[in-house]
């Protein structure tokens, strides 16, 4: 069996849920927390399957994004990830493309916080780092990411124009663990 399935949390086995951590925790090194694993799920799953087995993986959840007084529902992208064994055969990019389908039809726009080793990916399909400030409105209230700046990407549905950095920071929605 191969193939792509889109599918939301709440239609995941255990098993498949349990497959889908198996694949985070080795393509992250074992450095993917229980917290990460949390903000990947409540949203739509992309599972790529090679053989019976899960090769691939990447989810979109919704994040609200305040911008110059307006929350923009945002399709924040989590745990993105290709088997070891998988990868440089265009698996990341069939998520993502799968993915950037979702954001487009459901969102305002599309954000990401990448490493190092994932930005090539997204910057190639058009992901753009946003150039201007990043916050959080947390619990005690707004306050600055100056260590997510830089590695945050962007995305806006059918070509359009991304928020004008310089008029105001990005501040996202709070979640325990990493906010972005």
């Amino acid at each position: 069996m191969s193939g792509t399935l889109v599918r939301h949390t709440s239609d995941l086995t255990a098993g498949e849920l349990g497959e889908i951590r198996t694949l985070l925790d080795g393509a992250f090194d074992g450095d993917f927390s229980d917290e990460d694993f949390d903000h990947a799920l409540g949203g739509m799953h992309v599972l790529v399957r090679e053989g019976g087995e899960l090769v691939a993986h990447g989810s979109v959840v919704q994040r609200r994004v305040a911008h110059r007084g307006q929350a923009l529902r945002t399709g924040y992208v989590e745990g993105v990830a290709v088997r070891g064994d998988r990868r440089g055969r265009g698996l990341g990019g069939a998520v993502m493309a799968e993915l950037e389908r979702i954001i487009a039809r459901a969102y305002v726009l599309g954000a990401l916080s990448a490493s190092e080793a994932g930005a090539a990916l997204y910057a190639g399909r058009g992901w753009q780092v946003w150039a201007g400030r990043i916050g959080v409105l947390g619990p005690d209230g707004p306050r600055r990411l100056a260590e997510e700046e830089g590695s945050t990407y962007l995305w806006v549905p059918d070509g359009g124009a991304l928020p004008e950095p310089a008029a105001g920071r990005l501040d996202f929605d709070w979640r325990t663990g990493d906010v972005l």
